[in-house]
């Protein structure tokens, strides 16, 4: 498992439900129904770009075609061309940012 910058283990899906029924005053089964809604709904608007409120916003980005000189391995010192693709990417918000590192000096 990740461990997080306090030392401690990263949260199992199971105990990340918990914890928010305790705060919101829902069941646990609630909180995972709007979870996994929200999950879906996210990769649903993905290409559109969807927004995580005080997160950050998830999106779907084109990379165009490349041109890459090989460094290592039997085609070393050529160059090759990568083709277009699709990619998803995901920007924190400067809000998350904040609470997590702190505000800069």
């Amino acid at each position: 498992m990740a461990k997080s910058a306090s030392g401690g283990k990263s949260m199992t899906k199971s105990e990340i439900a918990a914890h928010l029924a305790e705060k919101s005053g829902l069941t646990k089964k609630q909180v995972t129904g709007f979870l996994a809604a929200q999950a879906e709904l996210a990769y649903k608007q993905a290409k559109n770009v969807f927004t995580l409120p005080g997160l950050g916003k998830l999106k779907l980005v084109d990379r165009p075609a490349r041109k890459m000189i090989m460094r290592f391995g039997p085609d070393a010192g050529k160059e090759k061309l990568i083709p277009k693709s699709k990619k998803v990417r995901f920007t924190v918000a400067k809000a998350a940012k904040d609470a997590i590192l702190g505000p800069k000096k």
